[in-house]
């Protein structure tokens, strides 16, 4: 399995021994679980920006109705001075 070396400050490295020790499992595992966590958040965040990309571009005339003054404005329609 690939490895990865991570540097961490004095104090982080502390944080993350008393971590370890609390819950009962090694630094290895904490950082692997913690990576693994963002990872997963990560995933299910894009997964959310898909879904809603693809849910407004569906409904996207019922939102321009819905609220038009958050449309853009149409080219040419600027003000005239």
């Amino acid at each position: 399995m690939p490895a990865l070396n991570v540097e961490f400050s004095d104090r982080e490295l502390e944080d993350l021994r008393q971590i370890a020790k609390e819950r009962g499992t090694s630094m290895k595992a904490l950082v692997r679980e913690a990576a693994a966590a963002d990872i997963a958040r990560h995933r299910a965040l894009q997964e959310g920006a898909e879904a809603f990309r693809r849910f407004f571009s569906t409904h996207a005339e019922e939102f321009a109705a819905a609220f038009p003054e958050d449309e853009p404005a149409a080219k040419g329609a600027g003000r005239v001075a």
